[in-house]
């Protein structure tokens, strides 16, 4: 038996089939990703609750602001009677020395 030197063995016929076989198969797979499908009802939801958060926030500022005014009113009391208790204080101790100074004598 006389094997020809032609280069075309039962091997590489067989491989070159696998090849031409493997080049029709893509080469990068790409999965198609599901997307959940809208829904209206729930988009509808999401609105109602986003306007009932807005309107929560809206009124919460609201308060916010109320008690700034009135924490800010309820300081000025407290500086204004502070500065009152003071004047007393002053004026009591400044009785007491002035006592205690005719008690020595």
């Amino acid at each position: 038996m006389c094997i020809s030197n032609t280069g075309s063995s039962p091997f590489s016929l067989v491989h070159s089939s696998m090849r031409k076989q493997r080049s029709k198969q893509p080469k990068i797979r790409v999965y198609r990703l599901t997307r959940r499908r809208y829904d209206k009802t729930e988009g509808k939801d999401l609105e109602l609750k986003n306007w009932k958060l807005y309107l929560e926030n809206e009124t919460i500022k609201e308060e916010n602001a109320e008690l700034r005014k009135e924490a800010s009113r309820l300081l000025q009391e407290n500086l204004a009677l502070m500065t009152e208790f003071r004047k007393k204080f002053l004026n009591l101790s400044c009785f007491s020395a002035t006592l205690n100074d005719l008690h020595k004598h």
